[in-house]
């Protein structure tokens, strides 16, 4: 063997070995998960490898990876944001009924639409990070009154019916792809946005924001701006639902309560995929990937006769469960480095050689 091929060799087993200990990782696990979940789901619905569905089936699950990724800029933040399934239901509603049949107010609709939701990420922040409300009180007062002024216009009930041209955006898309068939305009938005979130993940923003979610103390140390950096993250979440509700649109319909939930399955998604809910560590990737194995998940209970009511519980289980286990792995090694570590000896006791 020539000393190249043992250094190629060599530079091999450090990269091999840090996938498997990637994928040992609750962020890396769920890329199994996910995998094994797919092909369990190809097994039940062939119909899915048919030219244009499997695209399909991932265009209706891009509002859900949408949020989770709003959601995670929130939670590695150290912070929780509960109020995007009422952005989501708000800005459903503002759409339905501000653009009606007029093909001419979908621009200026849509720009209101993101300036509502970058007000509603604003004052989240603000009422977190300055004035020192919990976020999850914050978020929770946040989505009563977006939900109460919500109800209140509509009278409880669906209305509006926005021009066909703005709810292509979440039913319509490419065709005729090669290799893809159907590629849906939702499943473009959400590479873009993804493409967008790993830029951010890898700038000083995103080191920062890891890092105060990590530890605030040390963070402000550095002259970085810990409100600002925090309230950024709530901002991407209501720019999130935002999008998310424009893509709804089109095959949900407007109605009121079109988002209800989604601040949840956001929550349990981010945390499936290894993220830390007390925040400084996760990876994004793994947020989407987690959105994506909750939805194949569902879809197979489907198949397999069990009711959509369930769903709920199967979240709260998941959330028990991904929250659970690292806690009990921290204890357990807790448990074992104080019974190996030998105790000290007392003042006044001599050290035998």
């Amino acid at each position: 063997m020539t000393a190249a091929t043992s250094r190629y060799e060599a530079g091999r087993l450090p990269v091999a070995r840090r996938t498997v200990r990637a994928l040992a990782t609750p962020g890396g696990a769920i890329y199994i998960l996910l995998g094994v979940l797919l092909v369990l789901l190809f097994l039940y619905n062939p119909s899915l490898g048919e030219s244009g569905q499997f695209m399909r089936f991932i265009g209706r699950t891009a509002p859900i990876a949408i949020v989770a990724l709003g959601q995670y800029f929130v939670i590695v933040s150290g912070e929780l944001d509960l109020s995007m399934g009422a952005v989501i239901s708000a800005q459903v509603v503002l759409a339905g009924n501000l653009i009606g049949q007029h093909a001419d107010r979908v621009l200026p609709v849509m720009v209101l639409m993101l300036v509502v939701g970058i007000v509603i990420g604003l004052l989240n922040g603000v009422l977190t990070t300055l004035f020192r409300v919990p976020s999850f009180i914050a978020t929770l007062g946040t989505t009563l009154i977006v939900s109460g002024v919500t109800f209140y216009s509509t009278g409880g009930a669906p209305s509006g019916n926005p021009v066909d041209s703005f709810r292509a955006i979440g039913r319509a898309g490419i065709e005729n792809v090669p290799l893809l068939g159907f590629v849906p305009y939702s499943v473009i938005i959400l590479v873009v946005l993804v493409g967008v979130a790993i830029w951010l993940m890898r700038r000083p923003f995103g080191r920062l924001l890891l890092s105060v979610g990590d530890n605030q103390a040390a963070t402000a140390l550095t002259g970085a701006s810990v409100w600002w950096l925090r309230t950024r993250g709530f901002i991407l979440s209501s720019i999130a639902s935002t999008i998310a509700a424009v893509i709804l649109v089109g095959y949900a319909g407007v109605s009121p309560v079109v988002g209800q939930g989604y601040e949840f399955i956001a929550i349990t998604a981010v945390v499936l995929g290894g993220v830390v809910l007390g925040g400084g560590r996760g990876w994004v990737l793994s947020a989407i990937a987690a959105a994506f194995a909750l939805e194949v998940l569902f879809s197979l209970l489907d198949f397999v006769g069990v009711q959509s009511t369930w769903r709920p519980a199967v979240q709260g289980v998941i959330i028990v469960v991904a929250l659970g286990a690292p806690l009990l792995r921290w204890h357990r090694g807790r448990r074992h480095s104080e019974t190996t570590v030998a105790p000290s000896p007392s003042p006044g006791e001599s050290v035998e050689d």
